[in-house]
């Protein structure tokens, strides 16, 4: 009884113009079924309803013409000629339809999926089977987005970046992390910087970019590492953690092993990385947020003589409190950071140069830890 009435106060609202999409929602809640038009074929089978009617009252004929919509997606996608593995549809519908969908609910006082839900999914589902992927609710590759607000559909594809996480050594000195614009013109170009733009001729970030760049057709790229080394000093050891970030990738079936091998030969001895893998938006954030312990190798000239019992006051360094060095001090906030010293060891090289092996804190200015700073 309570759908036989809920089914004639839904008819006499649509006037009988109503698709079977939109029929079968406004029943999902108390007709079970693996979707909307299979619960319409229930309705209009049990209580022989006509299953001929004009324009749909309610969605206005955008749920049975998906197939359509589904064609203008195909041809944009080819168009951009993308590479990708899941997806994810979202849609803007004119403000008529959403509230007529939301009137009829309060009128039948009932709560079901909203006609923009099931738009998004069913076209979903339709490019789903066109494309051999899969719709991805939290890191889609891309996302369709559909207008219906035009006379015809207008399409737009987000194409999400693509994350690959690796470590990298700097080999030599002088290059650094990231790209440095031009401190007079801004990265604009002027004859200090040879109109490049650039404080530096290159960086890190250009010499691990690029062949991927090529690779993957992107149109940008950011890079994100964990903590980074001053222009001057080697990244040596194991390497240091980065993820870099790719905009707009066309293509993304791209192997590993030989964009490292790319990417070294690129470098030409400055740089090399190791251990590429696919990686997430979610990792990059850990990575930038991580303060792991670093291990430092310092050569130190001193002025005087080394005394070998002096030496073994180092061994009490462990809480550090540092002002921002003067080297610094134009670029970031003067303030006292706390880090510790978790270990120290030496070698003497000769009367007046040792060796010096520190493990610490991330953040804890190395140089100026040595050098004292004049007291900072």
């Amino acid at each position: 009884m309570k759908t036989e009435k809920r089914l004639e106060k839904l008819l006499d609202i649509t006037g009988e113009n109503i698709c079977p999409n939109c029929l079968g929602r406004k029943f999902s809640d108390i007709i079970p079924g693996p979707g909307n038009r299979k619960r319409a074929e229930t309705l209009i089978k049990t209580f022989k309803l006509k299953k001929s009617y004009n324009k749909c009252k309610i969605c206005k004929g955008i749920l049975e013409n998906l197939e359509k919509t589904a064609d203008y997606v195909e041809e944009k996608i080819k168009k951009l000629n993308l590479e990708f593995s899941t997806l994810l549809v979202g849609s803007r519908l004119p403000e008529e339809i959403l509230r007529a969908d939301e009137n009829i609910n309060n009128h039948l006082n009932i709560e079901v999926e909203s006609i923009k839900k099931e738009i998004n999914r069913e076209l979903g589902k339709i490019l789903k089977e066109r494309f051999n992927c899969k719709v991805d609710f939290k890191n889609p590759d891309i996302i369709v987005k559909v207008d219906f607000r035009t006379l015809e559909p207008q399409v737009w594809v987000q194409i999400n970046p693509l994350f690959i996480e690796g470590r990298y050594r700097k080999l030599i000195r002088g290059i650094p992390q990231t790209k440095w614009p031009c401190r007079k013109c801004k990265g604009r170009g002027c004859p200090r910087c040879n109109f490049t733009g650039k404080m530096y001729p290159t960086s890190v970030e250009e010499l691990v970019a690029e062949p991927v760049l090529k690779a993957t057709q992107g149109s940008g790229s950011k890079f994100h590492g964990a903590g980074r080394e001053d222009i001057d000093v080697r990244m040596l050891g194991k390497g240091r953690p980065f993820v870099l970030e790719i905009k707009e990738p066309r293509k993304r079936k791209i192997n590993l092993e030989k964009i490292a091998d790319e990417i070294n030969k690129f470098a030409k001895g400055k740089i090399e990385v190791l251990n590429l893998k696919f990686s997430t938006r979610k990792r990059k954030v850990e990575i930038k947020t991580s303060s792991p312990y670093k291990i430092y190798r310092a050569k130190v000239k001193l002025k005087d003589e080394i005394e070998p019992s002096a030496l073994e006051k180092l061994k009490s360094l462990n809480l550090i409190k540092q002002r921002t060095p003067k080297r610094v001090s134009h670029r970031r906030a003067d303030k006292i950071r706390k880090r510790r010293v978790i270990d120290i060891k030496w070698n003497i090289i000769d009367s007046k140069t040792l060796e010096l092996i520190l493990k610490t804190e991330g953040g804890l200015y190395i140089k100026e830890l040595i050098s004292g700073d004049d007291g900072r």
